[in-house]
């Protein structure tokens, strides 16, 4: 029996009438769908061991399946699921790449999945990466062959890329392609580029399972999640088939199913516009206040309509029967989604002090978490000045160090400047401090692309990103005892690919929350993050909390859900607008700008996106005042938006991994 949230058809018809096979589960997280997903595995290892059968699995890389292995590796020790009779094919590995490198696939299968379960070691097949470029194409077809002879693949996994790869098919890739090696997207190498430090280290070439091998297994299931996989999702199971997007080959095999998390299914028709495709019941959805506000304001951006306009004609001819006719009349929709709207704005996040009810604090006690150094100011540096003008009592969170998105450079520069500070105060200095700044030159020297910085360097690199926090944080008006440093331990690994959320970053954040106490908690809800940063940092904050629900502070504190760095909240999603004039937009600039660390060129930017981080918040800020106006409300120069997280969930049973 099936956890997830909503099913449905893959690819539907204006009629809903499925035309294909493939079925997507939604679910209300990732770990969910993953665990969806262990489940039919060791449902069929343990039918196929019954049956003195093997039970061969292809296998997928990379940050999406983690929590799959993670629960097949929770199976196996608890529940004495046992790979003794599994077969292993991955889908691909760079080319060239040693099998020890920190990117290589062979090191991440090893350290995700089989160092900690008994698959026999003669049955694991990865890709080999140090093949000579003579010795690909034989390697290749012995692939094949071997796939061919364990009686093919019974269950394959993937992910997808943001070209639509599965594998590493890149767009062009023939539905009938095998085993080969094949030249990357350059988008695909940006997406990889944190990895490896940059897009210049990121191999060109990998070894890839072709569409057709990928075809040939009995079963199938991508698994994706985030807001970032939304709109290629919609392409491969609502688009047309197409080489251009080998996920959409999918679409033909008889039993593939694709598992997402709410975010990633956020484009696809039966979950953002329901109501183009018949009754919404029938996907899940029902008219209540949440449904209709989307409904209306998707209606209103569409035809470039402010709200209050729409007429009745409007719904009828783009789908909306459903709506007037459970509702009542377009006039009364209107105003009330209109007034809904309007609430939203308020130049005081914390409440207004002659306007609060008698028994409301004022001012407010307020941890703001931000999971980089620089996370608040980018996403919500105008409340942040706001409510400390507005006298609340606010504290700021860093949860990670963010050492390693210092450019090896700015290190430097920061360590000659210690040389020279020692020089000119000779009594703080002495040889220790000497002898740490020369190791590091020398160690930077020599360093290769890739490598763990040396603790020193780490530190270093912290540092710079602590007083540029701390600089940010006293512009915006956060005074210095309230200023935190959590350096949580699973960000602390010195590579771009983080440790596994323990039961130490939790309680650190619940230290932090039950020292405070605050009225309200405003976290990063923005989990297009490529990094994934932000998904742990904030299940370390729904954790603590979880673990707080019995505290009396808890019943009156209210949690509110930034974004801004990667994506901005749709309008009917926003809960809290708070309007900047063009004078609060500078000062939020110049708040980020306290991050020179960041400035001109990050080493993380994101895939995709030449901007800078103060440029990409000002355009969002700057859209969502714009999408305001469109739908007929005030004008204002910029807006930065807020959703208010719903009631905590019970707290999780499974054993939290201590990530260290």
């Amino acid at each position: 029996m099936s956890d997830a949230v909503l099913q449905f058809p893959g690819k539907v018809s204006t009629q809903a009438e499925a035309l294909h096979q493939c079925t997507v589960s939604v679910h209300d997280s990732s770990s969910s769908a993953c665990a969806a997903v262990a489940r039919e595995i060791a449902d069929l290892i343990r039918d196929k061991a019954r049956r003195g059968e093997k039970a061969v699995l292809g296998l997928a890389t990379g940050s999406t399946p983690q929590d799959l292995y993670d629960e097949l590796v929770r199976l196996h020790r608890h529940e004495g699921l046992s790979f003794r009779n599994v077969v292993t094919f991955n889908l691909d590995e760079y080319w060239p790449m040693p099998p020890d490198a920190l990117q290589s696939y062979h090191r991440f299968m090893r350290e995700s999945l089989f160092d900690h379960v008994d698959v026999p070691p003669e049955s694991i097949h990865i890709p080999d990466g140090t093949l000579p470029r003579e010795g690909v194409a034989a390697f290749c077809e012995e692939y094949e062959r071997r796939i061919r002879d364990a009686g093919g693949i019974d269950y394959q996994i993937l992910g997808i890329g943001r070209t639509g790869h599965i594998g590493f098919n890149e767009p062009g890739s023939a539905r009938t392609s095998r085993t080969r090696l094949i030249t990357l997207d350059r988008v695909t190498r940006l997406d990889a580029a944190s990895d490896f430090f940059g897009e210049r280290n990121v191999p060109r070439q990998a070894i890839t399972m072709g569409v057709g091998t990928i075809l040939d297994a009995r079963r199938i299931a991508l698994i994706a999640f985030g807001e970032h996989k939304a709109p290629i999702l919609r392409r491969a199971i609502e688009g047309e088939v197409t080489p251009t997007v080998a996920a959409s080959f999918l679409q033909e095999h008889p039993r593939v199913a694709f598992f997402l998390d709410r975010a990633a299914a956020g484009e696809l028709t039966p979950v953002k516009t329901p109501w183009l495709l018949g009754p919404i019941a029938r996907y899940g959805s029902r008219w209540d206040d949440p449904t209709t506000r989307r409904a209306v304001l998707w209606l209103a951006l569409k035809l470039g309509k402010p709200i209050l306009k729409l007429v009745e004609e409007d719904y009828n001819e783009h789908g909306l029967q459903e709506l007037i006719a459970t509702r009542g009349r377009a006039y009364d929709l209107n105003i009330d989604v209109f007034k809904r709207m309007q609430r939203t704005i308020t130049g005081w996040p914390g409440g207004r002090p002659d306007g609060r009810a008698q028994e409301e604090p004022y001012p407010k006690r307020v941890v703001v978490f931000s999971p980089h150094p620089d996370d608040d100011v980018i996403s919500m540096g105008g409340t942040l000045i706001r409510l400390c003008e507005q006298g609340h009592d606010v504290h700021v969170a860093y949860q990670t160090s963010g050492s390693i998105a210092v450019w090896d450079d700015e290190a430097l520069r920061h360590c000659d400047f210690a040389s020279l500070f020692a020089a000119a105060f000779p009594s703080a200095g002495g040889p220790d401090a000497d002898r740490v700044l020369e190791g590091i030159r020398r160690f930077v020297a020599v360093k290769r692309p890739g490598d763990i910085d040396s603790p020193e360097l780490q530190r270093v690199k912290a540092l710079i990103r602590r007083t540029e926090a701390r600089a940010a944080a006293a512009y915006a008006g956060v005074k210095h005892e309230n200023v935190h440093f959590l350096d949580l331990p699973f960000y602390e690994t010195g590579r771009v690919r983080k440790a596994r959320l323990g039961e130490r970053d939790i309680r650190i954040v619940a230290d932090l929350l039950e020292a405070v106490r605050p009225h309200q908690v405003y976290a990063a809800g923005d989990l297009s993050d490529p990094h994934g940063t932000h998904r742990v940092c904030l299940a370390a904050i729904d954790e603590a909390l979880r673990r707080l629900a019995d505290r009396p502070w808890i019943a009156d504190c209210e949690v509110w859900h930034y974004r801004g760095a990667w994506q901005e909240w749709e309008p009917h999603e926003i809960d809290m607008a708070v309007p900047l004039s063009p004078d609060e937009v500078d000062r939020k600039r110049f708040a980020i700008f306290r991050h020179q660390s960041q400035k001109d060129k990050a080493l993380f930017p994101g895939p995709n996106d030449p901007r800078e981080f103060w440029q990409r918040a000002e355009d969002r800020n700057r859209n969502t005042a714009v999408l305001y106006d469109k739908l007929g409300l005030p004008e204002y120069q910029a807006i930065e938006a807020f959703v208010r997280r719903g009631p905590l969930p019970a707290a999780r049973t499974r054993d939290s991994d201590d990530g260290e």
